[in-house]
């Protein structure tokens, strides 16, 4: 027990190190949040949306309203109770915009945490999957930082912005092409510094999207 008190006392500051990172302008550090958190924030949304395609689409809303609001979060809370409560509100607004009713009762942070155990992750909660986790977002910090310029540039509009490749391209002033493979090089180059931690091959479900 007092292993995992420890590690989860590390996990909140590592979030509150991220955010710092974050606020001074450090787009890859938001990106680490993301990746941190995408499944409990999908699992969040779930409760609300059920269609699958919406629930991806609002849970990346969330983080987009999270990116746009964390200038005003100065940690009076952990960072994921404070990124709960944008995620209940973004799937609520969704149901509303959409003329649909949203639960009277909202899903508890607590009531959150189970459901997303429930779907299969609750296994990423002892300290060893809480280790691995750190080491990966460490990882990642390192891999991002170390890309090009133009690389780490449209892997950060792409997966912390939530642009479009056009988008993208007409903030580089670039084709839509060049947009592509600067995307697929910057995550080839992330999963090669993951592959020793994952003991695995590379993700082409990733590098596909």
């Amino acid at each position: 027990m007092a292993d995992t008190d420890s590690t989860h006392i590390e996990s909140a500051q590592l979030d509150q190190e991220l955010v710092r990172r974050v606020q001074r302008g450090d787009m890859a550090a938001f990106d680490l949040l993301v990746r941190k958190y995408q499944h409990r924030v999908a699992a969040v949304v779930g409760r609300y949306v059920r269609d699958w395609s919406e629930c991806q689409d609002v849970a990346q809303d969330t983080f987009i309203r999270a990116y746009r609001a964390i200038g005003s979060f100065r940690g009076e809370a952990q960072f994921y109770t404070w990124l709960h409560r944008i995620a209940v509100n973004t799937a609520k607004n969704h149901l509303v915009a959409h003329s649909r009713r949203p639960p009277t009762d909202d899903i508890g942070i607590e009531d959150a945490e189970y459901f997303d155990s429930a779907s299969g992750l609750r296994d990423h909660d002892t300290p060893e999957r809480e280790l691995m986790r750190q080491q990966m977002e460490q990882t990642v910090l390192r891999a991002v930082q170390a890309l090009p310029e133009e690389l780490r540039t449209a892997i950060t509009l792409r997966e912390v912005e939530g642009l479009s490749y056009e988008e993208i391209a007409a903030r580089m002033d670039c084709p839509i092409g060049t947009v592509r493979s600067r995307i697929f090089r910057a995550r080839e180059a992330i999963d090669v510094e993951l592959r020793p931690l994952m003991g695995t091959g590379s993700a082409p479900e990733r590098a596909a999207r």
